[in-house]
């Protein structure tokens, strides 16, 4: 890892952000101000290194003006597993120029990136107003995970980035949102067979990062055959009980 977040967790505990103008203290909007506040502490200690996923790729990009189009773009990429993360689909890449570069999506894998000697750790901002219970938040398409583990199995890409993720626990403190804890949880610590995959909810993987067991010592490689394991268990057992619910007691009309 580059980033110290042990390091990060006391810069960040006791500030505060203001409140958001549009009063909700809810989702996109109450995490934005923190998102963008540990992205100015993360870029003040590495500013040649820190990016939003998109600056990268505008970067990346505009670094080469001489490659266009998605496929010469695709091969700036050292990495098929990193590429997987970061990049963006075939048509926006084709479109992509400095006059019309990449502004930044929700979905975006990272909210923040920070790229040191060939290696990529991403960096995604959770926060939770603690005056209130609420269920874990999304983390990372379940879907997406298996097919990132295919891709580093694949390319015995095991050592060349990292997945980590930053909680903000806070609470409103005189119209400012005020951090009252900070946590972090490396996903590729935690015991893959433990992430709750949420059907319901899009596929997400859901936790709190406060929560996230971090006991998980084996290779990489083997952290991916276990969640690839896990995910394939989850799935077969959801489909069992769809065809169960939902197409057992309709056949014999379609007979």
């Amino acid at each position: 890892m580059i980033v110290n977040y042990q390091g990060l967790i006391k810069k960040i505990k006791g500030t505060s952000v203001p409140k958001p103008l549009s009063g909700t203290l809810s989702g996109h909007a109450a995490g934005e101000p923190f998102d963008k506040h540990v992205y100015a502490a993360i870029r003040n200690q590495f500013p040649k290194n820190t990016f939003r996923q998109y600056e990268y790729l505008n970067d990346l990009y505009s670094k080469n003006p001489d490659i266009i189009g998605f496929d010469a773009r695709q091969e700036l990429f050292n990495s098929p597993t990193v590429l997987f993360m970061l990049s963006r689909g075939k048509n926006a890449t084709d479109k992509w120029s400095t006059e019309n570069p990449f502004e930044e999506k929700q979905n975006d894998t990272a909210d923040i990136l920070v790229v040191k000697d060939k290696f990529y750790e991403l960096i995604d901002i959770k926060t939770r107003n603690i005056s209130k219970s609420a269920q874990p938040p999304n983390i990372i398409s379940a879907y997406k995970l298996a097919q990132l583990c295919a891709k580093m199995l694949d390319n015995k890409e095991f050592d060349n980035f990292t997945i980590n993720y930053f909680e903000i626990d806070w609470l409103l403190e005189n119209d400012k949102l005020s951090c009252q804890n900070a946590h972090f949880g490396c996903l590729f610590n935690a015991n893959p067979t433990d992430l709750y995959i949420n059907w319901a909810a899009a596929m997400q993987i859901q936790f709190h990062v406060c929560d996230l067991d971090q006991t998980f010592k084996s290779e990489r490689e083997e952290w991916s055959r276990e969640y690839l394991k896990h995910f394939v268990t989850q799935a077969k057992r959801r489909a069992d009980d769809m065809i169960t619910k939902f197409v057992k007691p309709f056949e014999k009309y379609i007979k």
